[in-house]
């Protein structure tokens, strides 16, 4: 990838053209055009045959410029840098800032393509293309220009992982207009590839990442929270509420379960009672048994009020969870 910078500041990520596919390009260009100089010299032959031998020599010398030296610059500026071998080989010209061409940029390729190429057979072209790190040859050098491949394949991109439920909507409150783009998109990359890390190197960049986000939004990390999951969490809040924004609030929650996988780790399939506190005089279940494992910090702690006769501890919910919103964890305290 070669980063340019635009006018605007804005970095541009493109990929340079090599020599193999540009050379390939040349080629189509230069038997297309071939192609048309042979049959502008056949019709200019047959309808000049009245004129002397020095008209002649001028209309073929006009001719070979017309043909091979402005048919090449015409088509280029014309077609913003697409030539028809380019747009075979799926290579385009544009300008050192990313920017389409113009007829300034073409006619400087075209005259000094002139000698670099059709005069010396391209050796020249080989030679600067093999010297600049991006594949330039001089006409690119002296005109400011750059080509570039347009058809890249695309890489296959991973999921992100969801936040586990007891972490969903508790991040509503956060505010995200401070986080830039770029850190964005370090925790993208690294929840889709965090499965493929080392443990202790995974948990590092956990622990860095969620530090900047903290820093960022002004708000401390939860104690008791992984990294990753506060980063999966705060990530999920950022598409709902782009989703909010493109579809309306109806279509939020639905937009944002879409785009999320199912969750890594089993779920009971048991129903859950709404309200804890029911579930006071009821049998202790099972933790391992059922298939989940919470995470520290996930389970509420279990308070006892003090009086003088005994009643059952009501567990407290955390403030910032509203009654409605209460975390099902797929885990029942005991009695």
């Amino acid at each position: 990838m070669s980063e340019l910078v635009t006018g605007e500041a804005v970095a541009l990520e493109l990929r340079p053209a090599r020599l193999p596919s540009r050379a390939l390009a040349v080629l189509l260009d230069l038997m297309a055009a071939m192609a048309v100089y042979v049959a502008v010299t056949i019709v200019l032959v047959t309808s000049t045959a009245s004129l002397d031998e020095a008209a002649q020599t001028a209309l073929s010398i006009a001719s070979f410029v017309l043909v091979l030296v402005g048919g090449p610059i015409a088509v280029e500026t014309l077609s913003h840098g697409r030539s028809l071998g380019k747009m075979a080989c799926g290579l385009r010209v544009v300008r050192d800032d990313g920017g389409p061409i113009r007829f300034r940029h073409a006619l400087v390729r075209g005259l000094i393509g002139v000698i670099e190429i059709l005069m010396t057979f391209g050796i020249v072209a080989c030679i600067a293309s093999f010297v600049s790190a991006r594949g330039r040859r001089l006409g690119d050098v002296f005109a400011g220009t750059l080509v570039v491949r347009e058809r890249i394949p695309v890489a296959r991109t991973g999921f992100v992982p969801p936040p586990p439920p007891w972490l969903s909507g508790r991040f509503a409150e956060l505010d995200l207009s401070a986080v830039p783009d770029g850190l964005w998109l370090a925790v993208r990359q690294y929840l889709t590839r965090m499965q493929q890390l080392d443990p202790q190197v995974g948990w590092s960049m956990a622990e860095r990442l969620a530090s900047d986000l903290a820093e960022r939004t002004g708000a401390p990390v939860p104690h008791g929270v992984p990294p990753a999951a506060y980063l999966a969490a705060v990530v999920q809040e950022r598409q709902a509420r782009e989703a909010r924004r493109a579809f309306g609030n109806g279509a939020a929650p639905a937009a944002t379960a879409a785009a999320l996988p199912v969750l890594a780790d089993p779920v009971p399939a048991d129903p859950v009672p709404a309200d804890p506190v029911a579930t006071a005089d009821a049998p202790a279940v099972d933790s391992a048994a059922a298939g989940f494992r919470p995470p520290a910090g996930a389970v509420p702690e279990v308070v006892s009020e003090p009086s003088d006769g005994e009643r059952p501890a009501k567990p407290t919910v955390p403030p910032e969870v509203s009654a409605g919103e209460r975390p099902r964890t797929g885990f029942v305290p005991p009695a």
